[in-house]
C-alpha cells in the first residue's frame, strides 16, 4: 500500500448566507454529520437551495466544499484572478509539490481527509459548477469545465465531503488523505 498523500490547509471560509463566495475566517468548526458550524450548508439534509426545492429530505452530501490552490493557479493561467474562498469553498488546500489542479477531483469516492486537529472528512463527489460562476466573472464557467481524452466532461470546481468526525480546522493545519480500499469509484456530481 502506498503512503498517504499529505498537504496543508491554505485557508478556511464560511458564510451563514447563501452567497456564491465565502469570507475567509481564522478557523472553522466541523460538526459530525452536519458540516461547517455557522455555514449556510450546515445540516443533515441537503441545504443547497435548488436541490432542497426538488427533494428537501435527501441526505446532505455537500456538507463541506474543498478545492486545491492549484486550481486557482490553473485559472490564473487562463486569465482569471480568483482568491481562496471566492469559488464558495469552505477549505482551500495548499498546492503540494508535484500535485496538479486536477489531483483532488481525481480522488475516488470515500477518500478520507484527516486534519491535524482531529476532524475527518469523507469525499462524496464533485461540485457541479453553476451559472453563478459567470455572474462572478464572465467566462469563468467555461474555464472550470473541460473534456478528458475520452470526451467526458471534467468539472474543475472542487469536491464535496461529509463530516465523519468534528473539530476545528485552521490555516496551516496538516492534512493526510487516505484512499479507500479498492475497487475505487470515480466521483460524480452530488
Amino acid at each position: 500500500m502506498s503512503p498517504p498523500l499529505q498537504t496543508t490547509v491554505l485557508a478556511v471560509h464560511r458564510d451563514s448566507e447563501h452567497r456564491f463566495s465565502k469570507e475567509p475566517v481564522p478557523s472553522i468548526v466541523l460538526e459530525a454529520g452536519l458540516g461547517v458550524v455557522g455555514d449556510a450548508h450546515h445540516g443533515r439534509t441537503v441545504q443547497h437551495r435548488s436541490r432542497a426545492k426538488v427533494q428537501p429530505d435527501q441526505p446532505n452530501l455537500r456538507q463541506v466544499h474543498l478545492i486545491s490552490a492549484a486550481l486557482l493557479d490553473h485559472l490564473l493561467e487562463r486569465g482569471f484572478v480568483v482568491a481562496a474562498g471566492e469559488l464558495g469553498e469552505n477549505v482551500t488546500l495548499q498546492s503540494a509539490p508535484g500535485l496538479r489542479w486536477d489531483d483532488l477531483i481525481a480522488l475516488p469516492v470515500g477518500t478520507r481527509l484527516h486534519f491535524a486537529q482531529g476532524p475527518v472528512l469523507e469525499l462524496t463527489g464533485l461540485r457541479n459548477p453553476c451559472s453563478q460562476i459567470d455572474r462572478f466573472q464572465r467566462g469563468l464557467m467555461a474555464a472550470t469545465l473541460d473534456r478528458d481524452a475520452a470526451g467526458n466532461l471534467v468539472r474543475k470546481t472542487g469536491v464535496m465531503a461529509v463530516v465523519l468526525q468534528g473539530g476545528p480546522i485552521a490555516g496551516g493545519d496538516g492534512v493526510e488523505l487516505r484512499l479507500p480500499a479498492p475497487p475505487h469509484r470515480a466521483m460524480e456530481c452530488v
